[in-house]
C-alpha cells in the first residue's frame, strides 16, 4: 500500500524497517549499490508508491546528495507521482528505457525543459593492477586532520571520519596538502562503489589512477567486486576505468531539469 499522508495526499519517507525490506526488494547490482547502502544505514529517504516488497515505483534522496535522487521502477508516470512529493531535487537517475518518457511528463507537467545525461556502470572483475606514485598512498584516520581540511569534493560529501573509519580511501599528498582521492564507502554483500575526485591543477599526473587502483585491490581483497560509474561525457574518469580494466555492464540517465 502507498505510504501517503492522508492531509497532504503526498508520500512520506518510509521507516527504517521499510527501508531495510525496500533494500532487499532493489536487489544486489552495480546500479543499486549506493542506493542499498543509504537504505541499510538510514543515509536515505525513501519515497515508494506501492509495497516496499513490491514496489510499483522508487524515488531515493540520499544525505550525501539530496540534489540528485535515485529512481527505480519502469513506469514513469508512478514515478513522477513519487518525485512531485520529494522537495530540493535538480535531477534523477532512473533507468535508460523510462528517462524519454518521464522526462515529456515532467516538461507537460511543470512547464519547462528537460536535458538526459547517460550514466555509465563498469565492473572490475580481473585483479586489481596497482599504479605507484611517490605521492599516493592509502590514508588512515591518522589523517584526519589532513582529510578535514581539504578539499570537501575530496571526501564525495561523505564525513571525513566515516570514510576513513568506515571506508577505505587514498590520495595524493603534495606539499602536505590532499590534492587527490579515490574512495569506496558504499558497499553491499556483493558490490562496492568507488569514485574519485582530483584538484583541477593537480589533473593529468596519474593521481586518480593510483589512488583508484589502491582501493580497487582493497575492495578485491575484502572479497567485493569494484563498481565505477560516471557520467558518459567525463572522458578523464572514464580513462582512468579504462586504464584500470573496468568493464562497461550498464546505463542509466539523469533526467535533468533546466533552470
Amino acid at each position: 500500500m502507498d505510504k501517503r499522508s492522508a492531509k497532504s495526499g503526498q508520500y512520506e519517507p518510509l521507516d527504517p524497517k521499510g527501508c531495510l525490506v525496500l533494500a532487499d526488494a532493489l536487489g544486489d547490482s552495480p546500479e543499486t549499490v549506493i542506493s542499498v547502502h543509504a537504505l541499510r544505514r538510514g543515509y536515505c529517504r525513501a519515497y515508494v508508491a506501492g509495497d516496499p516488497a513490491r514496489f510499483g515505483g522508487v524515488i531515493l534522496q540520499g544525505d550525501f546528495c539530496p540534489a540528485e535522487p535515485m529512481g527505480f521502477g519502469a513506469d514513469p508516470k508512478i514515478l513522477w507521482e513519487v518525485l512531485k512529493s520529494v522537495d530540493g531535487w535538480d535531477c534523477v537517475d532512473v533507468d535508460s528505457e523510462c528517462a524519454t518518457a518521464l522526462g515529456e511528463i515532467i516538461e507537460r507537467e511543470t512547464g519547462k525543459s528537460v536535458r538526459y545525461y547517460r550514466d555509465v556502470y563498469h565492473t572490475l572483475l580481473k585483479p586489481a593492477v596497482v599504479f605507484r606514485s611517490e605521492f599516493v598512498r592509502q590514508l588512515t584516520v591518522d589523517d584526519l586532520e589532513l582529510l578535514e581540511s581539504a578539499l570537501k569534493e575530496l571526501c564525495g560529501g561523505i564525513n571525513p571520519l566515516m570514510l576513513l573509519s568506515e571506508g577505505i580511501i587514498a590520495g595524493a599528498i603534495v606539499s602536505g596538502r590532499i590534492v587527490a582521492t579515490a574512495g569506496s564507502y558504499a558497499r553491499t554483500d556483493r558490490y562496492a562503489d568507488i569514485g574519485a575526485f582530483t584538484m583541477e591543477e593537480w589533473r593529468r599526473h596519474g593521481f586518480a589512477t593510483a589512488s583508484a587502483s589502491i582501493v580497487a585491490k582493497c575492495v578485491q581483497e575484502a572479497g567485493l567486486i569494484p563498481v565505477w560509474s560516471t557520467g558518459e561525457g567525463n572522458v578523464a574518469s572514464l580513462r582512468v576505468a579504462q586504464k584500470l580494466g573496468f568493464t562497461k555492464v550498464s546505463r542509466r540517465t539523469y533526467v535533468i531539469r533546466i533552470k
